[in-house]
C-alpha cells in the first residue's frame, strides 16, 4: 500500500494508490467478497443485505484523498504504510458513513453520488442508515483491534472520535442544517467548513503523525496541512456546485443555492471564493516546508484539491 509519486501527475498517482488501498480496505472490512455468506473476523455472520450496502458505500469510486494524506504523513514522519493502514481504513469508513447519511432525504436529499445512485436509492433509507451506522462503528473496531501499539491505538481512537463527533464533523453538519435559508454569513461559513469537512482532513494528517509517533513539531505541522487542505477542498466544492455540471461531478449541481446553504460563493462571490481557496492552499503548502522534497506529492495534491473538476 506504499504511496509513491510518479511523473504522470498526482491524479494518476492517486488512482494507482487507490487501487492498492482498496484491496486493504476490503480485506480489513471482510466485505471484499461477493459471497452472501459474509462473516466478520470474529466469525459472527453478517446480514447479507447489510454487507452488500456497506460494500456499495465504501468501495464505490473515490479518490481516497484522506487515507492517502494519512499514509503519506505517516511515512514523512518516519513511519510505514503498514503502520498507517488501520487508521487509513478507519478514516475512509468514517468518510463513507458521512456521505451515506449526508445523502439521505432528511439531510441533503441527493439521488446520485460519484455517478451512481446513492446508498438509500439503491437499498432503501433504513438499510442505508444502518450501513452508515455499521461503517462508523467498524472504524473504531479496526483502530482498536488492528493497531499493534496500544498507546497508538488509544491516541488514534481519541483523535478520530473527536474529529467525527459533536465537536467535529457531525457538529459541523448540524450547524449547516440549522442555518439553511439564513442570510449568507462568512463567519458562519468558516465555522461550518472548519468542522464539517476540514476537521476530518486535519484528523487524517494527525492520525498519520500519531501512527509514526511523531514529535510535537511534526504533529503541529501535519495538523495545519490537513486543516488548510480541508478548507481548500470544501471551498473548491462550493465553487464546483456553482460552476460545475452534474456530468463532471457525478452528482447534482447547483443544489447549495437552491437549499439556501451557507457557502463561500453565497458569502463572498465566485472570485472571493477562489482567492480563499488559494490562500488555504498556500497555508497548507507552507506547512509542508518542514517535510522537505519528499513531500512534493502532497504539494501537488494541495494544488489538485483546488483545481479539480469533480
Amino acid at each position: 500500500m506504499a504511496a509513491r509519486t510518479c511523473s504522470v501527475g498526482i491524479a494518476d498517482t492517486l488512482a494507482a494508490w487507490a487501487r492498492s488501498f482498496d484491496e486493504t480496505l476490503g480485506r480489513m472490512l471482510a466485505v471484499n467478497s461477493s459471497d452472501r455468506d459474509v462473516k466478520v473476523p470474529g466469525g459472527e455472520p453478517v446480514p447479507p443485505l447489510l454487507a452488500e450496502a456497506v460494500r456499495y458505500a465504501v468501495q464505490g469510486p473515490g479518490k481516497r484523498i484522506r487515507p492517502y494524506v494519512l499514509t503519506r504523513i505517516c511515512e514523512l514522519c518516519g513511519g510505514t504504510s503498514q503502520a498507517a493502514a488501520p487508521a487509513a481504513v478507519a478514516i475512509e469508513c468514517v468518510h463513507a458513513f458521512s456521505l451515506v447519511h449526508d445523502d439521505l432525504p432528511a439531510m441533503d436529499n441527493d439521488d446520485f453520488r460519484r455517478g451512481r445512485p446513492t446508498c438509500h436509492k439503491a437499498f432503501g433509507e433504513a438499510v442505508a442508515i444502518l450501513a452508515g451506522d455499521t461503517l462508523v462503528t467498524l472504524a473504531f473496531e479496526i483502530l482498536a483491534t488492528r493497531t499493534a501499539d496500544p498507546t497508538i491505538a488509544t491516541a488514534a481512537v481519541t483523535e478520530l472520535a473527536r474529529a467525527t463527533g459533536w465537536a467535529g464533523m457531525i457538529g459541523g453538519q448540524t450547524i449547516d442544517i440549522l442555518n439553511e435559508a439564513q442570510a449568507p454569513d462568512l463567519a458562519l461559513v468558516i465555522e461550518i467548513h472548519r468542522h464539517k469537512t476540514a476537521r476530518l482532513f486535519e484528523a487524517a494528517a494527525r492520525l498519520g503523525a500519531i501512527c509514526a509517533l511523531a514529535d510535537n513539531s511534526r504533529m503541529e505541522a501535519a495538523a495545519t496541512v490537513g486543516l488548510q487542505a480541508g478548507l481548500a477542498f470544501q471551498i473548491a466544492d462550493d465553487l464546483l456546485d456553482v460552476t460545475g455540471t452534474a456530468t463532471e461531478m457525478g452528482k447534482a449541481a447547483a443544489k447549495d443555492a437552491a437549499a439556501g446553504k451557507q457557502t463561500y460563493p453565497a458569502a463572498v462571490g465566485v472570485e472571493g471564493s477562489r482567492r480563499a481557496a488559494q490562500e488555504a492552499a498556500r497555508r497548507a503548502t507552507q506547512a509542508l516546508e518542514g517535510f522537505g522534497p519528499a513531500a512534493e506529492d502532497l504539494r501537488q495534491l494541495v494544488r489538485f484539491v483546488v483545481e479539480r473538476k469533480k
